[in-house]
């Protein structure tokens, strides 16, 4: 069946002066989200973007082999969002719809909503702070498949909040084959998120996970039955949450809490407490930031 290219849905579908919810904030921990529709930062007011390609030049001139696919999804771009669109492209693309088609609408999409581009900056951040096997801001962007997830994610989410529901429902199917991780498009994930190692991952379509959060392989944001409306968790700034961990239901996981890998939360956390085992209980205080120490060690 012949596709479409993105521009025949208009991109005026994505354009709003401001996209506004009630309920927690991603940013400040409580009241209003303002998704706004501001410029994104230009080539030379943009150090993420200087660092990357300093890095990918740097190791396209070290692996000889990889530098076509440096190029293309780096050095050749003009900004960070088209790299980010032509990176995803690549790697979702080939099912249903063609990495050509998807790089249009990924691009249309990053363009009509800068406040994406600023949050995958921020997750690049992070995880090059919080991970000890990032290599740099390379890393996240060619190879780190939690990284990839997320910004699917991000993408998804706009088109969900546009009305665009099939198209992100099946960016959420293709996402969860690719990389190996659930995000349903209606959840609201904030910046400078770490998904370290990523695998299995599941946040449902209720979930809230605010600014500054990090979380391991095989956490599940879930819910406890068939209920509907408000039935998923919501996870405070500066949380940190182990390998393994399910959070189960409309609960509320504290700011700078900590849950222990493999447990299994059924009630709300407090802030800045340890909670671990199978139910949860507190264990312990969390002491500073959680999400940017990243110790596991009960």
């Amino acid at each position: 069946m012949a596709q479409k290219g993105a521009g025949a849905t208009g991109p005026g579908i994505f354009f709003a002066k401001v996209f506004a919810w009630a309920g927690p904030g991603m940013n400040s921990g409580g009241g209003i989200w303002h998704m706004e529709n501001t410029p994104a930062p230009s080539a030379g007011a943009d150090p993420v973007w200087a660092k990357l390609r300093e890095e990918a030049a740097l190791a396209a001139a070290r692996e000889p082999v990889l530098a076509d696919l440096i190029q293309e999804s780096i050095l050749q771009c003009p900004t960070f969002e088209s790299c980010l669109a032509h990176r995803l492209a690549r790697k979702l693309g080939q099912h249903a719809l063609s990495a050509t088609y998807l790089n249009e609408l990924f691009d249309e999409v990053l363009e009509a909503e800068p406040l994406i581009g600023r949050q995958a900056r921020r997750d690049i951040v992070a995880i090059d702070q919080r991970d000890p096997a990032s290599r740099g801001y390379l890393s996240p962007v060619l190879y780190f498949k939690g990284f990839h997830a997320l910004t699917t994610h991000r993408i998804a989410h706009q088109l969900w909040l546009a009305g665009r529901t099939e198209i992100a429902l099946y960016l959420q199917s293709i996402s969860s084959q690719v990389f190996a991780v659930d995000i349903h498009p209606a959840a609201r994930i904030g910046g400078g998120i770490l998904l370290d190692h990523a695998t299995s991952i599941v946040i449902g379509e209720t979930a809230v996970v605010e600014d500054h959060v990090s979380m391991l392989h095989e956490v599940t944001l879930g819910g406890t039955g068939k209920e509907r409306g408000d039935r998923h968790p919501k996870v405070r700034q500066g949380v940190l949450i182990g390998a393994g961990a399910k959070i189960l239901g409309n609960v509320e996981i504290g700011q700078y809490a900590r849950v222990g890998a493999g447990s299994v939360v059924l009630r709300d956390v407090p802030p800045h407490v340890t909670v671990a085992g199978v139910p949860a209980r507190v264990v312990g205080m969390a002491e500073g930031d959680p999400a940017e120490r990243m110790d596991h060690k009960l």
